[in-house]
């Protein structure tokens, strides 16, 4: 049964930083593409960030315009784990996020791709 647990949610103020783990289990994590989205309320899910499947050991990543220079996502396929940095926190960044795994290295951007989700973690950024 495929896993993926995330932490280190919580509430922080404009400027701050939070990171975000995410902790899989059940697959062979290193043959899949790793990515956080996030949902704020009445809004539709959005990416936010993704790892690609490495193949020869050169990690390739993705961002959303809205994040870039501020997030920076990470994985250790060692620990079956996915990182995301958050810094220079603005109250919009406001909303659950959630990490998903994809067996597929395209289109990362696009949460159908994705075959598993977390549960999410509350990130709350007050102004």
């Amino acid at each position: 049964q495929v896993q993926l647990v995330e932490s280190g949610g919580g509430l922080v103020q404009a400027g701050g930083s939070l990171r975000l783990s995410c902790a899989a289990s059940g697959l062979a994590f290193s043959s899949y593409a790793m990515g956080w989205f996030r949902q704020a309320p009445g809004k539709e899910r959005e990416f936010v960030a993704a790892a690609a499947i490495s193949w020869s050991g050169y990690n390739t990543y993705y961002y959303a315009d809205s994040v870039k220079g501020r997030f920076t996502i990470s994985r250790d396929n060692a620990k079956d784990t996915v990182y995301l940095q958050m810094n220079s926190l603005k109250p919009e960044d406001t909303a659950v996020y959630y990490c998903a795994a994809a067996s597929r290295n395209w289109d990362l951007n696009d949460p159908n791709k994705y075959n598993y989700w977390g549960q999410g973690t509350q990130v709350t950024v007050s102004s």
